[in-house]
C-alpha cells in the first residue's frame, strides 16, 4: 500500500512537468524540387527550445542532378552566408570535404551535401530567441532562390 501511495504522489507531483519533458519534436520534411533550385517547403514554425527533426530529401529522379544541402542561419544572415558559399569555390575542398558549408559563425545547424537519391535527418534544438531563421542551400549559386524560413514563435 505504501508503494502505491508513493507512486501516486510522485505522479501527482511530476504531472505538471511531464508535458515539458515529453513535448513532441517538430518533424519537418523538405524536398528539393526535381527541376528547379527550390525547396518544397518555404516556411515552417517551431517553438523556442523545441526539438526539431528536419529531413532533407534530394530526389533520385531529379532532372537537374544537382547536390543540395540545408543550413539554418541566424536572422538576417541569409545573404552573408550565401555570399560566403559563392566565395567557397576558391577552395578546392569546398564541394567535397566541406560539403559546400562555408566557415561562418552565422550558421546554426546544417546537413551534409546530398547527391540525388540521398536524404539526411538532422536533429537540433530550436533557438530560444523567437524570430525568423532563414534556411538555404549553399551549393554555390543556389541560395539566392533555394531558401525558406524557420519561424521560432512562442
Amino acid at each position: 500500500m505504501k508503494t502505491i501511495l508513493t507512486t501516486i504522489t510522485a505522479i501527482a507531483l511530476l504531472a505538471p512537468v511531464l508535458p515539458a519533458i515529453g513535448e513532441d519534436a517538430a518533424e519537418v520534411k523538405i524536398t528539393a524540387d526535381k527541376t528547379q533550385f527550390l525547396y518544397d517547403v518555404k516556411e515552417f514554425t517551431v517553438k523556442p527550445g523545441q526539438t526539431v527533426k528536419l529531413t532533407l530529401i534530394n530526389p533520385a529522379d531529379s532532372v537537374n542532378r544537382q547536390p543540395h544541402n540545408i543550413l539554418i542561419v541566424k536572422p538576417g544572415k541569409k545573404d552573408v552566408v550565401g555570399m560566403a558559399s559563392n566565395a567557397g569555390l576558391a577552395d578546392p575542398t569546398f564541394l567535397t570535404e566541406k560539403n559546400a558549408i562555408p566557415e561562418s559563425e552565422d550558421i546554426l545547424f546544417h546537413s551534409k551535401l546530398l547527391q540525388p537519391g540521398e536524404e539526411e535527418t538532422i536533429e537540433f534544438t530550436a533557438p530560444e530567441e523567437p524570430g525568423d531563421y532563414p534556411y538555404i542551400c549553399t551549393y554555390p549559386g543556389h541560395w539566392a532562390i533555394m531558401n525558406g524560413v524557420m519561424k521560432v514563435v512562442k
